[in-house]
């Protein structure tokens, strides 16, 4: 087994949302803003190589924001198909994409626009996806509303996909689990993936910076920060228990992170 960090691009988020109950006064002094407070976030997509499997983790932002959106989050050039090509992989290669959650920087990538076509990014893949994420999507209610386009991001995959929807748990393969647990959306999931002589937790949204390692530092983008403190409790004791490794998603320095780096208290 095989990991590779693949970047799809950036975009910039509020910087007060994304930092959440952590005030301006702390992180403003280590963080690069841009005029509006914004902060780059990186997109930093996970890709596991097995012998028979190739399983990305995520699909960033994709080809088709619209221009509202362009000027919100001043996005990079839609990446992933170059960075896979770097390291050898075609669309066509990938079998699986794990969603971690349905947020349009994590799911946009699930289709591309070909000029006046559209068609799924990865048409021979099957898609894992939580089922609580999928309805909520699918039907938000008025507290998520603004934070899924089903009808521009997910009705392609629901009628052409090879849909996967996932019940709290599930084995993907030997080495690779998805586990749901909530917190930032009510359907986010994390892999946890025990290599020949590794064991990583890539986290998603749950923890997506160094800054966010804290237990008690959400962004105000999370529908419950109960459970994503309970999350964090989990995957910082799981990570103990195999002197595992860390992957982080949005911090623009910082990819692999051992357990061991980290002075957590819970």
């Amino acid at each position: 087994m095989k990991l590779f960090k693949v970047l799809a691009g950036h975009y910039w988020s509020d910087g007060g949302a994304f930092m959440g109950v952590l005030p301006w006064a702390i992180w403003g002094k280590e963080v690069s803003t841009d005029e509006r407070r914004r902060q780059r976030m990186d997109l930093n997509l996970l890709l596991i190589v097995t012998e028979n499997r190739r399983i990305l983790v995520d699909t960033g932002l994709g080809n088709r924001l619209t221009d509202k959106q362009k000027d919100i989050y001043r996005p990079s050039d839609f990446q992933l198909p170059v960075s896979l090509a770097e390291l050898g992989f075609r669309d066509i290669d990938i079998t699986d994409v794990v969603m971690t959650h349905l947020h349009f920087d994590h799911a946009g990538g699930i289709v591309t626009g070909f000029g006046t076509e559209d068609a799924l990014t990865f048409p021979q893949a099957r898609y894992w996806i939580q089922k609580a994420e999928w309805e909520m999507a699918r039907q938000p209610d008025g507290l998520n509303q603004a934070a899924y386009s089903f009808e521009w991001q997910l009705s392609l995959l629901e009628k052409e996909g090879k849909l996967e929807l996932i019940d709290n748990e599930c084995e993907l393969c030997p080495g690779v689990s998805l586990k749901r647990v909530g917190g930032h959306t009510i359907g986010s999931q994390i892999v946890e993936i025990q290599a020949e002589d590794k064991f990583y937790i890539y986290p998603g949204d749950i923890i997506p910076t160094r800054f966010h390692t804290s237990p008690a530092i959400t962004s105000a983008y999370d529908v419950n920060r109960k459970e994503t403190f309970e999350a964090k409790r989990y995957i910082y004791n799981k990570l103990k228990e195999h002197s595992g490794y860390l992957l982080l998603d949005h911090d623009t320095r910082h990819w692999e992170i051992p357990i061991t780096d980290l002075k957590i208290r819970l």
